[in-house]
């Protein structure tokens, strides 16, 4: 799943080597912690939070066929 996450996510942003994915464990869920430059985080975000939303649908339907739970989240320093 994170490799997935790197791929789309670098596609989408200016400076793919900003792209840093962390997994952490919360509860059996991993959740995926996103971290970028700061001007890439208006393109992965996208209008309204499309873009990211589908993002997170995309990840939710590969969990769910390997049998496990994940979100990700984004986080800005």
């Amino acid at each position: 799943m994170q490799a997935f996450l790197e791929y789309v996510v670098q596609g989408l942003v200016d400076e793919p080597d900003a792209v840093e994915i962390t997994p952490e464990d919360r509860n059996g869920m991993t959740v995926y912690e996103l971290r970028l430059a700061q001007k890439d985080v208006g393109k992965v975000i996208g209008r309204k939070g499309n873009t990211i939303q589908a993002i997170r649908a995309l990840l939710q339907v590969g969990a769910i066929k390997k049998g496990v739970r994940c979100s990700l989240e984004l986080v800005e320093d």
